[in-house]
């Protein structure tokens, strides 16, 4: 068991987020699914290794991009199928990042794109940057582009 465990506070999803994102993510399984009254009150699963628990309890509290889950992707494939998949009734944000369908805030990031940034030539980390700041989903050929312009 992990030591830390993310929890989530749905307002009565708590269910349903956990089989999207089971089915989201390769490695992954339901855990628990504790019940009330003939109610769902809290989920436990697992996302590939890293262990979740979600309660039903109302809609008091909602998700921020305050948390957000960083996916670290090796692919431009793999990029745009957690993108395609998790954004979709969501709301895509800049950046890499974006709000799937229940409010839960993700970063899918490629693993270039750290590499890119700490190029030790400032101005083809600059132009990585800039290039990323014009972007929704991040596109790995449009990193490199930008970072290849540049000239040290």
């Amino acid at each position: 068991m992990n030591r830390i465990t993310p929890f989530l506070w749905f307002d009565d999803q708590a269910e349903e987020a956990m089989n999207f994102y089971v089915s989201v993510f390769r490695n992954s399984k339901i855990l628990t699914v504790n019940r009330a009254s003939g109610r769902v009150m809290s989920v436990t699963f697992e996302l590939d290794g890293q262990q979740f628990m979600a309660l039903n309890a109302g809609p008091q509290f909602r998700f921020s991009e305050a948390v957000s889950f960083y996916v670290h992707c090796e692919s431009q494939a793999e990029v745009d199928e957690y993108w395609d998949t998790l954004s979709a009734g969501g709301e895509p944000g800049r950046c890499g990042w974006l709000k799937d369908k229940f409010g839960l805030s993700w970063q899918i990031v490629p693993s270039e794109l750290p590499r890119l940034l700490n190029d030790p030539d400032p101005a083809k980390a600059q132009a990585v940057v800039g290039a990323m700041m014009k972007m929704s989903k991040i596109v790995i050929a449009d990193l490199e582009r930008a970072h290849d312009k540049q000239s040290g």
